[in-house]
């Protein structure tokens, strides 16, 4: 028997030795949801599924620029927990269905706009997160809420002290930053089950979120409110409405709420909640969740240092919080224009922040999830069924207009040479279209060759210039592909429309009138309305689609001096730089999508080694794995999918040509599992920190002499090594 035992121990210990191992091994272990959650990052730490439509996260109750995404890490309230949240944009919106766990021992309320709003102090040390989970002891009443999620629902554990008088709220009146509501309805079915809709104005100029919710637990009692006013109906409909349900609770008694989302309909969110989460098994769904998490960062496996390994893969998590799943089981959800509308045989998305995603974290997905944007490309072309246009920065069901060009036209020129399927014929009608309508100063570029100078507003004019120019470019090659000469030709020449904003004499794109004259006092580094969110510095670099002509047109030399001194004339200390100038070098501004491509392009100079010292720099320099760990808004995908390019030694200049620029990886090795079911590995020998210089690299073992590698080649699996070294 003792033998018995003894082998019986080892087993065990072999057994938990092996889990242990396998546990230190999962790439959700290196996730910090948390970073992004300080500094300008404005992340939120909340639980998601890769792409889902909920968006679980706590809210501190303040409004204001840092607190964007609901969550500061500085702050240390919490008003609740709501189901909808942007990450990492500079737009305050959603924040829908605010539920918060309460008792008798609370005592102090944030007072905005005169709503009493209870909140809870917390603290880091009592807080826990990871990849689809999120943990916190609520300190002003010794309840601990847990969140989890599937694609649609939210699921709430809340352990209570015992209390005669603890509650769940539900406020639909809660709002923050842009985000109004204008109406919201709650219903009690039962003792266990409310349902109802939040409606709002706000970014998302008209937001619809329905609901069920069902409580482990039947209620004691349940008060619903319209504003102040206490209601004895079952239901309440109104600009603010409230429920509180009552439950006495005993010593660590949990509590467990379902909520399912729909753009659609109340039945819809029934829907969604009984195919996703029909059981109650909270700590099976939070295993389930990180399973999901665990399959999609599993896509890419590095080799590296563990804050290489912790800074990776938290990019490459939140590189698939964005697009967000739009539309129900059964395929319903609420178009742009208004109506509802069923997506046949495709998942439908929204949360398109293109005019930043376009640049790497579109290109990205091609390689990851090719399927998936297929569904974006559906996506984007049921928008145009519904608005006659294709999306600029869509949300929700909504247009919101904001910033420039019409970038889904590079998205979709890029797959569609990357063989994703789609419907070409209409989705060149739509690129087509979408460049030819007369709003956003489209009309007067068509005219005129450039935009205009403006003085009202945000005009913009030398950017949206330099970003339509680039999108009419993207236009003539599908034309092109598709024997439409006659297109072909027209916006290949609209495609040069940044010539016409080039004066030799200062070397920079520069703001003209009307009549054809630069604007006078032109000084290159000041922000004004002419250039968005950047200057004349950061928007020069901008003709991703003919870079050698580019180079010819202002010279060789002046460009290879221009370009170093992009990165060596820092800003003097009395000037004043705008909240988006952040991650600066020199006048180059990582945080902010502009200057993206722009260390890539001494590869196009014969520079090579600049391009290797100076992504290896801003790695190093603009991305850490602590609470600020991003330079500058995070942008839904853009700024991780920089790092995950730029870290595996590729980056696509180009972001729609197909075509990626090599440089050295940071990382030893990177083995990226396609979903064609072949590898592509990147490896590097004599991998350090000094070592960032390109010596040799090899490609299936065969001496590679390019600097640039095709998308075709990279999907076909095999390996590309880099020989690295101190010396250039």
């Amino acid at each position: 028997m003792r033998l018995l035992a003894t082998c019986w121990a080892m087993i065990c210990l072999f057994a938990c030795s092996e889990k242990n191992v396998e546990s230190e091994n999962k790439l959700t272990n290196y996730v910090n949801t948390f970073v992004g959650t300080d500094g300008p990052g404005n992340t939120y730490p909340g639980a998601v599924s890769p792409f889902g439509m909920v968006q679980l996260s706590p809210d501190n109750g303040l409004p204001g620029w840092d607190r964007i995404a609901g969550y500061f890490w500085p702050d240390s309230t919490i008003a609740g927990f709501s189901h909808t949240h942007l990450s990492g944009t500079g737009a305050g919106d959603m924040y829908d269905l605010l539920f918060m766990p309460m008792n008798s021992r609370f005592t102090e309320s944030l007072t905005p706009e005169g709503d009493y709003r209870p909140y809870s102090k917390f603290s880091h040390d009592r807080e826990e997160a990871s990849p689809g989970y999120y943990k916190v002891d609520l300190l002003s009443s010794g309840i601990v809420a847990e969140l989890t999620t599937t694609k649609r629902v939210g699921f709430h554990r809340y352990t209570f002290p015992a209390d005669k008088k603890s509650q769940i709220i539900l406020d639909l009146g809660y709002k923050l930053n842009w985000d109004n509501p204008y109406a919201t309805q709650i219903t009690i079915e039962n003792d266990s089950t409310i349902s109802g809709y939040r409606k709002s104005n706000g970014w998302a100029r008209d937001q619809h979120v329905y609901f069920v919710a069902q409580f482990s637990k039947a209620f004691k009692s349940a008060d619903l409110f319209e504003a102040d006013a206490k209601s004895v109906k079952s239901e309440v409909n109104g600009a603010k409405t409230k429920i509180v349900a009552n439950f006495p609770t005993s010593e660590n008694e949990q509590i467990l709420v379902k909520v399912a989302l729909s753009s659609a309909s109340v039945e819809g969110a029934k829907k969604n909640l009984q195919a996703e989460l029909s059981a109650w098994d909270f700590d099976a769904t939070v295993k389930n969740a990180d399973q999901e998490w665990e399959k999609v960062l599993s896509q890419i496996e590095i080799t590296g240092s563990e804050i290489q390994k912790e800074i990776f893969y938290t990019n490459l998590y939140h590189l698939y919080l964005t697009p967000s799943l739009l539309s129900d089981v059964d395929g319903m959800h609420k178009g742009a224009d208004g109506n509802y509308h069923k997506a046949e045989g495709f998942d439908r998305y929204d949360t398109f922040s293109l005019w930043d995603t376009y640049r790497t974290a579109h290109p990205l997905y091609t390689i990851l999830c090719p399927d998936k944007v297929g569904d974006f490309i559906k996506s984007f072309l049921a928008h145009y069924d519904e608005t006659g246009l294709l999306p600029v920065w869509s949300l929700a069901g909504n247009e919101t207009n904001m910033m420039i060009g019409y970038h889904a036209v590079p998205v979709i020129v890029d797959a569609y040479f990357k063989g994703i399927e789609m419907d070409a014929e209409k989705a060149f009608t739509a690129c087509k279209v979408s460049a030819m309508e007369k709003g956003r100063d489209i009309e007067e570029y068509m005219k005129l060759g450039y935009v205009p100078t403006d003085a009202e507003g945000e005009n913009w004019s030398v950017s949206k210039t330099l970003e339509y120019a680039y999108d009419d470019w993207c236009i003539a090659q599908l034309a092109k592909a598709l024997n439409k000469e006659e297109d072909y030709q027209y916006f290949l020449k609209r495609g040069e429309n940044w010539k016409n904003l080039y004066d030799p004499k200062s070397t920079f794109f520069r703001p003209k009138d009307e009549h054809g004259k630069f604007i006078p006092n032109f000084v290159a580094k000041d922000y004004t309305n002419y250039y968005c969110e950047s200057n004349a510095w950061q928007y020069f670099w901008y003709v991703p689609q003919d870079i050698p002509e580019f180079i010819a047109t202002v010279g060789k030399e002046k460009f290879t001096a221009k370009l170093d001194s992009m990165f060596t004339y820092h800003p003097a200390t009395t000037d004043d730089l705008p909240i988006f100038s952040t991650g600066m070098i020199g006048q180059y501004a990582h945080g902010n999508e502009p200057s993206h491509h722009v260390a890539y392009l001494f590869n196009h100079i014969g520079q090579p080694e600049k391009t290797q010292e100076m992504v290896r720099r801003i790695i190093r320099s603009q991305y850490t794995n602590k609470p600020d760990g991003y330079c500058g808004n995070e942008d839904c995908g853009q700024m991780s999918a920089w790092l995950v390019m730029s870290s595996l030694g590729i980056y696509p200049t180009n972001p729609a040509n197909g075509i990626y620029d090599l440089t050295s990886p940071s990382v030893s090795k990177g083995v990226i599992h396609l979903p064609n079911g072949k590898t592509f590995t990147i490896s590097t020998e004599n991998q350090a920190v000094q070592n960032h210089y390109i010596q040799a690299v090899y490609l299936n073992g065969e001496e590679y002499k390019e600097l640039t590698i095709t998308h075709q080649q990279l999907m076909q699996g095999g390996e590309l090594k880099f020989v690295l070294s101190a010396d250039k």
